[in-house]
């Protein structure tokens, strides 16, 4: 079995987290979820008996979910990177056992897994079938405009770049992860928010507020220089600023959702199985290839 690469120092996110939560997180985009999250799953016919929250800091998304009645409880579950990457229950640091769930949900903390394929199967295993996977995180298009300003300065002022801002995942390949860990029905999309801030300096404020500052194994471990933070700030303040001089900052969040297999889903039919042509279907006439309309 071939190890996953170690990205990001878990046990670094989990203490800065922890400060984050104890000086007064910045929830912004947590409630954004929680309330769309909730949005979604009122459209799913059910109730779901055995949930389960899967790393979502904080308890935003928790008190949401149980005043929305879909859920009679939410079990805390947490992936354990130095042991296989297994869905834990927080109170009894046992794995939850296969298909003993219907429903996972997960808030801004899947962009911080080491092996998110792996993470994705163990998922899909302790899911019961026709359980559902619905999870937002954090994507690819974030903090552009951070990255390039950083990206600027270090070339300016230092001569090279180092990894400061995290690598998040690409919407165009989560669908196929989901479909490899075994989920049927998957459906990835995104979301755009633009947060305007006063300074780069307000925005690196909210990442800290988050418990969403560096934790990337290979970071940089001197400190930030002056002269660099300078340039960024003007880079950012050149490129990024409306008319008022406020500041613009993206965060794309991205949902994904997925069922685990059931034999009552809608499949796809096999092909030349219809029955009736497409062109009747439309009221219009069936043109064999290669000829124009109008030829006889």
């Amino acid at each position: 079995m071939t190890a996953h690469p170690t990205i990001f120092d878990r046990p670094l996110l989990r203490a800065r987290q922890r400060r984050a939560a104890a000086l007064g997180p910045a929830t912004f985009l947590l409630d954004r979820v929680a309330e769309e999250m909730t949005d979604r799953l009122a459209v799913v016919l059910r109730r779901f008996e055995r949930p389960a929250d899967l790393d979502t800091p904080g308890d935003t998304l928790r008190a949401v979910l149980l005043a929305s009645g879909k859920v009679p409880s939410l079990e805390r579950a947490s992936i354990v990177s130095e042991s296989g990457l297994e869905v834990m229950a927080d109170e009894k640091a046992q794995p939850f056992a296969d298909g003993s769930l219907d429903l996972v949900v997960s808030g801004l903390a899947l962009q911080f897994v080491n092996d998110l394929p792996g993470a994705l199967i163990q998922v899909r295993r302790v899911l019961k079938p026709d359980g559902l996977l619905l999870a937002a995180m954090i994507g690819g298009d974030s903090l552009t405009e951070l990255r390039e300003a950083f990206a600027v300065a270090e070339s300016e002022v230092e001569g090279g770049l180092s990894p400061r801002v995290l690598p998040f995942g690409d919407i165009r390949d989560l669908g196929g992860l989901m479909q490899r860990a075994g989920f049927a029905l998957p459906v990835v999309d995104s979301d755009r928010v633009t947060v305007r801030y006063e300074s780069p300096i307000t925005l690196m404020r909210d990442l800290r507020a988050m418990g969403a500052t560096n934790i990337l194994v290979e970071r940089r471990r001197t400190p930030l220089r002056r002269a660099t933070l300078r340039r960024m700030m003007e880079v950012y303040a050149e490129r990024f600023a409306d008319k008022d001089g406020r500041l613009r900052a993206t965060f794309e969040i991205v949902w994904l959702s997925g069922w685990t297999p059931h034999e009552s889903q809608q499949k796809p039919l096999k092909p030349g199985s219809a029955t009736r042509r497409l062109a009747d279907a439309l009221g219009t006439q069936e043109i064999p290839a290669g000829e124009k309309p109008g030829e006889a």
